[in-house]
């Protein structure tokens, strides 16, 4: 028998080395079966559509079988936003003299003497610029007395964030007092100024109407 140009017997020997031949002329065409089989993606199998008739129903979420519903008090406990019309205000005061000893032990060391900055921002100035010129004056420092638009989200900055090594270590006659000392550095209220859940939302700093509120529906609109 000729098989590609050789000359094979058919029988003992022969029929073995043939076996061979043709079991190996065949593997290349199995493997690229196999490989097409392996590659070739299933048929999509049909999603299932949400039904679009009554009230939508929400989709049960997974249980992971870790942790715990958090408690009343540990929610409370992170729960200190303070919005700008002073919602979310802690009981509690704060006097000038107060906030002075405060921000000697706890800020000064980062904000500098009087506010002036040192490591961290300086947090005292009213130059603003003849039109309020950050945008195109460099020069100009961003402070609590220039740009700060509300006294009372100075509070919430201070009791979430400060100090810079201890967040959320003061307590609320602690952040009273050194946001009045702040703003009695920056001449916004007297060096006799009391600050409460009352009277700090009725501070007006300087910069209130540089700010505008953001009521964009979407589309298109720039402002």
């Amino acid at each position: 028998m000729k098989l590609d140009g050789y000359s094979l017997r058919a029988t003992g020997f022969g029929k073995l080395r043939l076996s061979a031949l043709v079991i190996a002329a065949a593997l290349p065409l199995v493997t690229a079966i196999a490989v097409h089989a392996q590659t070739t993606p299933a048929a999509a199998k049909p999603v299932a559509k949400p039904a679009t008739s009554g009230t939508a129903k929400a989709v049960p979420s997974v249980r992971l079988g870790i942790g715990r519903a958090a408690t009343a008090d540990e929610i409370t406990a992170i729960d200190i936003d303070v919005m700008p019309d002073g919602r979310g205000l802690p009981p509690g005061r704060g006097t000038v003299a107060e906030g002075a000893a405060v921000y000697a032990a706890k800020c000064q060391s980062c904000h500098g003497k009087d506010g002036a900055g040192a490591s961290a921002d300086r947090l005292v100035s009213t130059d603003s610029g003849p039109n309020f010129n950050f945008a195109t004056d460099p020069k100009l420092v961003k402070t609590v007395g220039n740009y700060w638009p509300y006294a009372t989200t100075l509070f919430d900055y201070t009791q979430r964030a400060m100090p810079f090594m201890q967040p959320g270590t003061l307590a609320p006659n602690e952040t009273y007092a050194l946001t009045a000392y702040i703003l009695s550095l920056n001449k916004i209220v007297p060096a006799d100024a009391v600050m409460d859940a009352t009277t700090l939302p009725k501070v007006v700093m300087p910069s209130k109407n540089r700010f505008v509120m953001d009521n964009r529906k979407g589309g298109p609109v720039v402002k």
